[in-house]
């Protein structure tokens, strides 16, 4: 499955004996810039300043072996009409920036491509958190 704006057209089916688990994931994730391990919804993650990247799903919707990945909703279109083998959504994930992916019929190759539009996509007129700020404590009434 091409990535938007790749001129890749047939999407080689994973290589049998690779399988691609979130430690997969997260050997490709780690090696982009910012990125870092974390969890989300109790599940393994990847974020950036914070932001979600990428991260196990962890919903009863997805199908199990499934990653959320953080796209914008044009990009999802476009994934999700190039390649519905691969890539979906459910009606939990139908209003976040997101498309989930079966980790069972993605490539390697293509999984990088898309972790790297998920970094593109999340760094995108982000700015850098600010530590979290300490809340005044409120004393009692009077």
């Amino acid at each position: 499955m091409p990535i938007p704006g790749q001129k890749r057209t047939v999407s080689p089916k994973p290589m049998p004996g690779r399988t691609i688990d979130f430690d997969t994931v997260r050997k490709i994730g780690l090696a982009l810039p910012g990125v870092e391990d974390s969890t989300a919804y109790r599940s393994p993650a990847l974020k950036v300043r914070g932001k979600l990247l990428a991260c196990i799903a962890a919903h009863r919707s997805a199908e199990p072996g499934s990653l959320v990945v953080s796209v914008d909703f044009d990009d999802r279109a476009e994934l999700l009409a190039a390649d519905p083998d691969v890539y979906y959504v459910t009606d939990h994930y139908v209003g976040n920036n997101s498309v989930l992916v079966r980790l069972s019929r993605v490539n390697l190759d293509v999984l990088r491509d898309l972790l790297g539009m998920a970094h593109k996509f999340v760094t995108r007129n982000a700015a850098p958190r600010s530590p979290a700020r300490k809340r005044r404590k409120l004393g009692p009434r009077k």
